[in-house]
């Protein structure tokens, strides 16, 4: 669980999104965190504290002067054992209190008592396009980031109100992931991270082609793995349905020539991840028009040329980055994989067997380096990504 032994204290102010923090509630709990819901008399006129409390499973504190806290002082007494406070919905007028030092509810009192070297705030906006747009709010947002309240969002879209633009709050599930990242070691902060994933696609003719299993969970997953560690990721993805992870950069490719393309075109970087399933041939004489069977069965005649090779080019360059490469291979992983680490002349290569990590949602990594094998045991793909990420944070120095 991504959030274990971490205690929350989640507080709610009056805006429609507040229906959205039931979830929020439940999906923080499933990852292993604890939560302490505190409610504006605001927030009360859209979700009821019955309903909080049934949620999070504890008493909901809603007023400074009927607290449930032993000592009668709830705004210190609540945040001193708190991972960190998140406030969703977080409307405008909530900010303006926060961003001006005014405490005068519980939620704004314990935001300005909390210790604020071990207690980080989080605030998620939600309000109209126009009050977004406000000078005054974004004013009182740049104070607050000045400050080192963390915003989390917002996003853009249909609104309440009917309009549309910047001002909704983010999802249960964005936040969950911005929650989650917010915790994660920060190894990678101020390198520039690039990656390719996916498989290519080389064309016979307009309908057909040559590709490969590759689904692009492992490569997706180390892109947030790496914007979780505090790097600027840039993904080029092969085709694949698989969402963007938030904070990523991403260019869509299909061919392997496309690919390297957009890598040549996004260095310079601090780190270059090869995880793509890249082919190693192309078509040389695709078809402009489909190829049809005809009367003879005779299967046409395709001729093939070598794809440019990615991670050896990138790493023969003047100023390589620190290049990691992939290894997927059906049979003689480590034998294939240390071949691969030489011919390529890069620092590591990730071997996996192809029959076990195609498709999958888990998988068992070999590290392999100038100094040996690491084997990273079976694990989900995300867990194994942030294992790699601290990896290559070590071998950076």
């Amino acid at each position: 669980m991504q959030l274990d032994g971490k205690h929350l204290v989640v507080g709610m102010t009056g805006g429609i999104a507040a229906y959205k923090v039931c979830e929020l509630v439940r999906r923080v709990q499933d990852e292993g965190a604890t939560v302490q819901v505190v409610m504006t008399a605001s927030a009360q006129q859209f979700v009821t504290a019955t309903t909080m409390q049934a949620l999070s499973g504890h008493p909901v504190e809603t007023d400074q002067w009927k607290s449930s806290t032993g000592n009668a002082m709830p705004h210190i007494e609540l945040t001193r054992n708190a991972d960190a406070v998140i406030v969703a919905p977080a409307t405008a007028d909530f900010l303006a209190k926060l961003a001006h030092g005014l405490a005068d509810d519980l939620l704004t009192a314990l935001a300005l008592a909390r210790d604020r070297t071990r207690t980080p705030l989080l605030v998620a906006p939600a309000m109209n396009v126009e009050m977004w747009d406000n000078p005054a709010t974004q004013r009182n947002i740049a104070q607050l980031r000045a400050d080192g309240v963390v915003i989390l969002g917002p996003a853009s879209g249909a609104q309440a109100c009917g309009e549309t633009g910047l001002g909704r709050m983010l999802e249960p599930h964005e936040l969950l992931d911005d929650i989650v990242s917010f915790f994660q070691p920060k190894t990678l902060a101020g390198k520039k991270v690039l990656l390719t994933a996916g498989p290519t696609f080389e064309p016979i003719d307009p309908v057909r082609g040559i590709t490969n299993l590759s689904s692009g969970k492992t490569g997706f997953a180390i892109a947030r793995a790496a914007r979780d560690a505090g790097a600027q990721v840039t993904l080029i993805a092969g085709p694949t349905a698989l969402a963007t992870p938030r904070g990523v950069q991403r260019v869509d490719v299909t061919t392997a020539r496309e690919m390297m393309e957009a890598v040549v075109g996004n260095l310079p970087v601090d780190v270059f991840i090869s995880v793509a399933a890249v082919a190693d041939w192309n078509v040389s004489n695709p078809s402009r028009s489909k190829i049809k069977k005809d009367d003879s069965a005779t299967p046409p005649t395709l001729k093939f040329a070598p794809n440019p090779d990615i991670l050896a080019t990138v790493a023969s360059l003047p100023s390589a980055p620190y290049c990691v490469g992939f290894a997927a291979e059906s049979d003689d992983v480590i034998e294939n994989a240390r071949r691969k680490l030489t011919n390529k002349k890069v620092p590591l290569i990730v071997a996996n067997r192809a029959q076990d990590v195609f498709g999958s949602d888990s998988s068992e990594l070999s590290l392999i380096d100038g100094h040996g094998v690491t084997t990273l045991p079976r694990s989900n793909k995300l867990a194994q990504a942030r294992r790699l990420m601290t990896e290559i944070a070590s071998r950076l120095g």
